[in-house]
């Protein structure tokens, strides 16, 4: 079976119930920022501009796309839980990895990391069970409940890691 380049863990898709897995998704996020850093650590500089796919982003684009997008789902846990139903605001991911701060050494975008999965550690280790049901509106999706979210963000943390792994793995890095 070929391994899918661009889906190394496959699709997100949301199995079982919500509240049984919730704490192994939290347990997945607060530790990602130190699996991201072990699977970019001895990479140089030639490595990490290298594309994880053909037509797909450099592992260094990669790195600075999962900060930039954590920092966006820490914001819309955070307004999920204080606000009704608030539509939160996509962000174009593609533009977003072709401006000049995604050519910064990724140690930069991996202590941010640490930093806001601290954070969103905390925060998501301390819901309820009513919390895990608030939503956020997205335009192109409507209405993401927060549990819900926690395994996407799970998910997405566990699918770039891959993307750098499975690249180290083919070229025997």
């Amino acid at each position: 079976m070929k391994m899918d380049l661009k889906y190394p863990v496959g699709k997100f898709k949301l199995d079982g119930e919500m509240a049984s897995m919730s704490d192994g998704w939290i347990e997945e996020i607060g530790a990602l920022p130190g699996l991201l850093k072990q699977a970019v650590s001895s990479l140089d500089d030639e490595q990490l501009d290298t594309a994880y796919r053909p037509g797909g982003w450099t592992v260094r684009q990669v790195v600075h796309h999962v900060a930039d997008s954590h920092m966006n789902a820490y914001i819309r846990f955070k307004l999920a839980l204080t606000e009704e139903n608030p539509v939160i605001k996509p962000y174009e991911q593609e533009r977003w990895a072709k401006l000049p701060d995604y050519g910064l050494p990724v140690a930069i975008s991996l202590t941010l990391l640490e930093a806001v999965h601290s954070r969103l550690h905390t925060l998501l280790s301390g819901l309820s069970a009513a919390d895990m049901e608030r939503t956020f509106i997205h335009p192109e999706s409507g209405a993401v409940k927060v549990g819900e979210n926690i395994g996407m963000y799970a998910w997405h943390g566990r699918h770039h890691l891959a993307q750098i792994t499975s690249l180290s793995k083919r070229q025997g890095w």
